[in-house]
């Protein structure tokens, strides 16, 4: 055991029963157990039980306030007087959350530390942080305590931004264990106390650069490994000891980057491998989150910035939760450290846009019939009507060999139609690699839609724009008294739990 684990682990299983174990004897069984429900076999790599509760949040919010947000920079050096963080208010991060929530937002990352260092509680790891702020609005200033009551209180989910790059401590990069040991596992450590029921930890792949460095003549620091200075394996477990649904995004290694900051994901997109559209054949459950500026400016906020429209916002969000990642949209507070009034109106625009085009589904009333369903087990069963059931505890499955099939839904009369959502049952892996849908008004005519995008990934969510246009999608919609869906290939016997049509 390294002396990084014998420093954190004991803080962050203090919190933590302890349960003593007797010996016992018992006897190795090497009988199969039955599959009695007839399930069919996973397609590894599967999700965790916390990376799946992590996709099913979406779309979430990031908020970066800090020190930049009062000298204007978007990485400051480390060097900032700790009197230059004096907001003009008391920073308000439940409206920061009732702003999210309001465009349809499950949740919301703050930043509490970025690089420079300042930390926006009063940490025992460094006098740079909120206790010498300039003003008492800022003295008073506890964002995590407040941000997580917040979000309890709203019913969302919440987690926080901590930069492993520290451009203002004297032991970032200086050749030592220090560093880790001293500042920054123990800043997670305090940052899991204000809340057990975290949904993810945010870390980014910074590996340094130019810093203050606590005054040190060696202003340019590098490091080779984040994974190994930052002792990643060792924090991984022990946050997961006290926060159990706590994915450790980037660095950590339980969700990826999504490869761009500009608010999409390939239209195939695997939630193993990297990048854009991960990797068919990758050995390790790791899904696609992409961040995205909601403003004109950079993540902080600055005079004189405009907020993205409505539609932009709506594109962003076809192209990242309609392609099987998630999103999580940049909303910055000002100085005040509230979001200014032009943000707030413009989230209520984009959840009523949301709702107004993804709000009323229209597959519950139709009846849906499959050209295959796997044989039902004691307690489950695979049937078409599972798709429309609401539950995402029940899915349709195919039978064992059979990697294609097809869906149809049939209305009493014609609907117009503009979307369609699929969801997999990813619990037991991404399989379908290929699909298309088509719309008929008599059952003996089909137009294929979609367009041009590329009908191959589904995952845990996949939206089809059925003009072909994220960037004009709502348009006039397409008449259909029938609409099906062909699956024509997957890795193993396809499974969905959830169709929608708008």
């Amino acid at each position: 055991m390294n002396k990084t684990t014998k420093f954190l682990l004991p803080a962050l299983l203090a919190a933590v029963p302890i349960t003593s174990w007797a010996q016992s004897e018992f006897t190795l069984s090497t009988a199969t157990p039955a599959n009695v429900e007839g399930e069919p076999a996973p397609v590894f790599p599967v999700p965790s039980d916390r990376q799946l509760k992590w996709n099913e949040t979406e779309f979430y919010a990031f908020f970066h306030y800090g020190m930049n947000t009062y000298t204007g920079q978007e990485w400051g050096y480390g060097n900032e007087s700790e009197s230059q963080f004096a907001p003009t208010a008391a920073p308000n991060p439940r409206q920061w959350l009732e702003a999210a929530k309001a465009a349809g937002m499950k949740g919301g990352i703050a930043v509490v530390k970025h690089h420079d260092g300042f930390c926006l509680w009063p940490t025992e790891t460094t006098t740079h942080c909120v206790k010498l702020a300039g003003n008492d609005f800022g003295k008073n200033t506890n964002i995590p305590k407040d941000f997580a009551d917040a979000a309890r209180d709203l019913g969302m989910k919440y987690g926080f931004y901590v930069s492993p790059w520290d451009r203002n401590s004297q032991y970032w990069g200086d050749g030592t264990d220090n560093y880790a040991k001293k500042v920054f596992l123990p800043q997670c450590a305090e940052l899991a106390t204000y809340g057990h029921d975290q949904f993810e930890m945010w870390f980014d792949g910074a590996t340094g650069g130019g810093g203050y460095y606590g005054g040190s003549s060696n202003t340019n620091r590098s490091i080779s490994s984040a994974e190994l200075y930052y002792d990643i394996p060792n924090l991984r477990d022990s946050i997961h000891n006290v926060c159990p649904d706590c994915v450790m995004w980037g660095v950590g290694g339980e969700a990826r980057w999504i490869g761009n900051e500009a608010g999409w994901a390939g239209e195939t997109c695997w939630s193993m491998g990297s990048g854009t559209s991960g990797d068919e054949n990758g050995y390790e459950w790791h899904p696609g989150e992409s961040d995205a500026k909601g403003t004109s400016a950079g993540w902080f906020w600055h005079s004189g910035e405009t907020v993205k429209s409505a539609e932009t916002l709506f594109k962003m969000y076809l192209e990242t939760v309609g392609r099987n990642a998630t999103l999580i949209l940049n909303l910055p507070p000002d100085q005040s450290g509230s979001l200014p009034a032009a943000t707030v109106t413009r989230m209520t625009e984009l959840g009523n846009l949301i709702n107004t085009r993804l709000g009323t589904d229209l597959a519950p009333s139709a009846t849906v019939t499959v050209s295959d369903a796997r044989p039902n087990g004691a307690t489950r069963t695979y049937v078409a009507a599972n798709i429309t059931d609401n539950n995402k505890d029940t899915y349709w499955a195919a039978s064992d060999g059979q990697n294609t099939a097809t869906i149809t839904f049939t209305w009493p009369e014609t609907k117009t139609v503009r979307y369609v959502s699929m969801m997999e049952y990813i619990k037991l892996g991404q399989r379908v690699k290929g699909f298309n849908i088509e719309v008929s008004t008599d059952g003996t005519n089909w137009t294929a839609v979609g367009g041009n995008i590329a009908k191959t990934t589904i995952g845990y969510k996949r939206i089809i724009p059925l003009n072909g246009n994220t960037s004009n999608s709502y348009g006039n919609g397409y008449q259909a008294k029938y609409l099906r869906i062909n699956i024509t290939d997957a890795k193993s016997c396809p499974t969905l739990h959830t169709v929608q049509i708008f």
